[in-house]
């Protein structure tokens, strides 16, 4: 279940220790749960080598709480799992900054992922088309007639769609299972449904089955928010003259974003600086989200543009909104096999796929403002090297109080902030 309060006052000033307390009390954390948060190495080497081959060990990345995150009414606090300083500092201060309105604002389509299989040889096309759609009953039965604890939920194959390629090799037949996978991401039951009924696709045809894959392009499973700020809410300062001119600077960024795209490929990975990081931290195939995120603007756009848009109302408020395919599951896969993931889940208590996939998307639009704010304002630097500055010291050598001191002292030097600087310096301290 979400948090009674998502908004937890000086987070970042506890120990890890204290924050993980907190954060377990919070979300009525298991033993379990928090002992996998805990451990070093969450993941051992036996079911790590359940999950891939040849396994030599395991990679730890930190995971943090995004906080003050409102959705559809609800208080989350939100996990992220990344190695990039500043991401979730500034998730959760956009998150902050939209509650005069409510917070975020999600609304999803059913989970339907599509299934692709490629048809070749095909003599007469449209008599071919024609044979798919009249049989689209017997072929979805077909594909339904598997036992499956998802298709007894409600799920399965739903519709089938026929489409005509022209190729540089010859005009393909392609052929569009949509499956309602449930909550779970559903690659597995779609390719099994896709090599399942191929055969049955051959025989109406007389063409060939060449591949037979799901598409990681799921344009049927969309999610979508929308969030509002005021001026105030926006302001360096809290006066509405200040919010004002910052939205001034966010609108004209957002513009450029959506008219270059050597701008908006920068612009989108601030999107899913946050959208990866909770996909991962939840035990999501996050290149599998990367994939159909990037590709959705240049479908619905015609071109690769902005994931995000950013618009003023009437009121002079600023008003961000986003849509984008968002395959996520709850069952199955490493949301149910790594220990932290499952945590993580917990953490979020989401009881649906689509409840993860508006959580995921509002951390996407909130990373994204913080990102448009810090770059039309005082530049995304002083806020990155700020937080960076204690990985710069450790990366010098520095150990125990010296990375304080080293983050103390790169803080407050005015110039250029070098790693070789850092180095220098904690070769002067140790020196004495």
């Amino acid at each position: 279940m979400p948090v009674d309060n998502s908004r937890i006052k000086g987070l970042y000033k506890l120990s890890v220790q204290e924050r993980r307390a907190l954060v377990a009390k919070a979300t009525q954390l298991s033993e379990e749960h928090v002992q996998a948060l805990a451990a070093h190495g969450e993941l051992d080497e036996t079911a790590a080598d359940r999950m891939i081959e040849n396994v030599i060990g395991t990679m730890s990345l930190p995971v943090g709480v995004a906080t003050n995150f409102v959705i559809d009414g609800k208080h989350y606090l939100v996990p992220f799992c990344l190695e990039e300083s500043s991401v979730v500092a500034a998730a959760s201060n956009m998150a902050k900054r939209c509650l005069g309105h409510g917070g975020f604002s999600t609304n999803n389509d059913d989970p339907i992922m599509i299934g692709q299989i490629q048809m070749l040889d095909v003599e007469n096309i449209e008599q071919a088309t024609t044979h798919i759609l009249d049989s689209k009953d017997e072929l979805m039965a077909f594909c339904n007639d598997i036992p499956s604890r998802m298709i007894a939920l409600g799920g399965g194959c739903k519709d089938i769609e026929v489409r005509q390629l022209p190729t540089p090799i010859g005009t393909m037949l392609i052929v569009h299972l949509l499956v309602d996978c449930r909550d779970a991401m559903g690659a597995n039951a779609v390719n099994t449904m896709a090599e399942r009924v191929a055969p049955r696709i051959e025989a109406l045809t007389g063409g060939r089955a060449h591949l037979r894959i799901l598409s990681n392009l799921a344009g049927h499973r969309l999610a979508r928010v929308a969030a509002v700020f005021t001026p105030e809410e926006m302001a360096s300062n809290g006066t509405k003259e200040d919010g004002k001119a910052v939205i001034e600077g966010i609108l004209q960024a957002h513009a450029f974003a959506v008219e270059d795209p050597y701008r908006a490929a920068t612009h989108n990975k601030g999107v899913m600086n946050a959208i990866s990081s909770v996909a991962l931290a939840c035990g999501q195939d996050w290149r599998a989200i990367e994939a159909g995120c990037h590709a959705w603007p240049t479908l619905s756009n015609g071109r690769y543009t902005s994931m995000s848009m950013w618009t003023e109302d009437g009121e002079g408020n600023l008003v961000g909104s986003m849509e984008l395919p968002m395959a996520v599951g709850i069952v199955g896969g490493a949301s149910k096999v790594h220990p932290a993931a499952r945590a993580n889940l917990a953490i979020l208590g989401v009881e649906t796929a689509q409840e993860l996939a508006g959580i995921i998307l509002c951390a996407g639009l909130a990373q994204n403002l913080g990102a448009l704010r810090a770059l039309s304002t005082k530049g995304i630097q002083a806020g990155h090297m700020k937080l960076h500055a204690k990985n710069m010291a450790v990366s010098a050598g520095a150990v125990g109080g010296e990375v304080d001191a080293l983050a103390a002292r790169l803080q407050a030097h005015e110039g250029h902030r070098t790693q070789s600087l850092v180095e220098t310096w904690l070769a002067e301290m140790r020196q004495g």
